[in-house]
């Protein structure tokens, strides 16, 4: 996990390398200052007189230029600290958005959105806190720690050994702390992923909430996922909570002793043994050397926090795509045909149940499909296997007589447009939007694709035209202004396949008469499969194929299949039944 982590410091090893460097120096200077304070009490105050002014002044300097050194040490291992860290965090969002966005369909179905954001941002964040500890502090405290030891022992080796009865007490007791807050924080982040889904789908369906006046009961639902992180994390701060009276207990004590062993010391050997400046040096040692092991418990705690979002960072990092590129890669697309052959289909890998069972389909290059069925037929999951959004479990799907498996990713999806069942519109122009289906698209084409989409009806009728903003999500347009822009950014690819997925549910029986009408006339070359519940919307299709639970039913023409499709038959009498009762 720290070696994958790693991989994340990149352009940023330089700041990464000089700060424990920089907080060397400082920790040197800090542990030279008690010796000097030592032997400034011992040489210059208590000789007194001239000699003793004169060694005050001398030493009085010394510690005031190691004061210096120390705080520059500081500084600068501060400045490189935060840029490092900041830098491993951006690299570290760069490589799991990157990753993200690499997936197949098959991958992020094993994350949910909001688990995706937690992982973004609050779990970075807190690797983030850690990684700059463990350059800067993890290096300081270990550092101070040894030195401090070393120069306690060097002034009095017996007065020093309280601190080997001390230090084994006080990591013991961290030791028992960071055991029992680790699982906790390791739930907390896991309910934070609960938390943001609430919110996410609160947000998205506010208007829902308000037309059904359910306020009150997302209200407490938020509230009790709410309360649940706050429990766990008073139960978690309780336990990390004994740590500093811990340290300050291990302090006092060690003062105490330090203070009664080392006072009857110098009386009892006229401090020959043990002087009052040594004495007050190794006061400032306790407090260094003690102060060091509380920073590593702290170190340890943020560790403890961190090690739960570390492991989910990894797992986003980590996850390979189930959809990945061969090897000298087909670029070219000849044409827009398309061929089933024996193709079985199912989400999950070990399903009993296939969502698309021995399919044989071929489509000629320019023909008009329609796909009709009931819900839940696999209608949708029919047609995500051309571009490759899934790969089939058996048999293949073939575009230009070539295995979708064979191409590159790109060169496939550059050819293949398609609208899917949920539209969606991103926060900008309409502009902005439709150069999504090509992004140097001319303000000609633009129209042209929206004339084709019956898209300019309503465009031309906002003051702002296509320059008009659109809300994330597409708030500020209705449903079937927003699937006829999508319609048209599709167009703007100028695909050799082009794939409606009951895209024009939303718009009215006249605007789908003349989308169907303008693809016959503008885009004859083009091979066009659509999806709908409507019959009217593909009974003039080449052909149609009529799916039922993940098989095919039946294929032709409408008339055809008024004839021998009773599935078909049945969904056109009860449309036609429909449409005369509600004239």
């Amino acid at each position: 996990m720290i070696k994958r982590l790693a991989k994340c410091i990149r352009e940023y090893k330089t700041p990464t390398i000089m700060t424990p460097v920089f907080v060397v120096g400082e920790v040197i200077m800090e542990v030279v200052i008690p010796l000097l304070m030592a032997s400034l009490i011992d040489n210059g105050i208590n000789v007194g007189g001239d000699e003793g002014m004169n060694y005050i002044i001398k030493m009085g300097v010394a510690l005031l230029v190691a004061a210096c050194i120390s705080m520059f040490f500081g500084g600068v291992a501060g400045r490189t600290c935060a840029v490092a860290s900041a830098g491993f965090a951006k690299n570290l969002r760069h490589d799991m958005f990157h990753r993200i966005q690499n997936y197949a369909f098959s991958n992020i179905d094993k994350f949910s959105t909001a688990s995706l954001v937690t992982r973004l941002t609050t779990d970075v964040n807190n690797v983030q806190q850690s990684f700059m500890m463990i350059i800067r502090m993890a290096v300081r405290s270990p550092m101070m720690f040894v030195f401090s030891f070393v120069f306690a022992f060097g002034i009095n080796a017996r007065l020093a050994s309280v601190f080997l009865c001390v230090v084994p007490f006080l990591l013991l007791g961290m030791f028992l702390i960071i055991r029992k807050a680790h699982p906790l924080f390791k739930r907390v982040f896991k309910t934070y992923d609960k938390l943001n889904s609430i919110v996410e789908e609160n947000v998205r369906g506010i208007r829902v909430v308000k037309s059904f006046n359910r306020q009150k009961f997302e209200t407490d639902k938020f509230q009790e996922i709410s309360g649940s992180i706050y429990n766990d994390f008073v139960k978690a701060e309780k336990t990390i909570a004994f740590n500093a009276p811990l340290m300050q207990m291990s302090v006092y004590l060690c003062t105490i002793l330090i203070s009664w062993f080392g006072a009857k010391l110098i009386v009892d050997t006229g401090a020959t043994e043990l002087t009052t400046g040594e004495l007050m040096s190794l006061f400032t040692y306790t407090a260094q050397l003690l102060n060091s092991l509380m920073f590593v418990s702290m170190i340890f705690v943020m560790m403890t926090m961190s090690k739960a979002s570390a492991e989910r960072i990894v797992e986003v990092l980590d996850e390979k795509s189930d959809i990945t590129e061969i090897e000298n890669a087909v670029q070219t697309v000849k044409d827009g045909s398309v061929e089933f052959e024996n193709v079985d289909f199912s989400y999950s890998k070990n399903a009993d149940k296939l969502c698309l069972d021995n399919i044989n389909i071929s489509i000629a290059s320019g023909e008009t499909i329609g796909v009709i069925g009931g819900t839940g037929s696999s209608k949708s999951t029919f047609v995500q296997l051309i571009p490759r959004l899934y790969d089939v479990i058996g048999g293949s799907v073939k575009v230009g007589g070539t295995d979708v498996r064979d191409y590159s990713i790109e060169a496939l999806r550059n050819e293949v447009a398609m609208v899917l069942q949920k539209n969606v519109l991103f926060s900008g122009t309409i502009k902005e939007n439709l150069r999504w289906g090509k992004e140097n698209a001319t303000d000609e084409e633009i129209i042209k694709a929206c004339k084709l989409a019956c898209a300019d009806e309503f465009i031309e009728k906002f003051p702002d035209k296509y320059d008009t903003y659109i809300e994330q999500g597409g708030a500020n347009v209705s449903g079937g202004q927003k699937q006829r822009l999508c319609i048209a950014r599709a167009l703007l690819k100028k695909p050799k396949i082009l794939i409606l997925d009951d895209s024009t549910s939303a718009v009215d029986t006249a605007t789908d008469s003349k989308i169907r009408k303008a693809f016959r006339e503008e885009i004859p070359e083009t091979t066009k499969i659509i999806i709908a519940q409507r019959v009217s919307s593909v009974q003039d299709a080449d052909r149609i194929i009529v799916l039922d639970d993940g098989r095919i039913s039946a294929v032709g023409n409408h008339d055809e299949l008024l004839e021998t499709s009773s599935i078909y038959r049945e969904v056109y009498e009860s449309q036609v039944k429909g449409g005369d009762d509600n004239g």
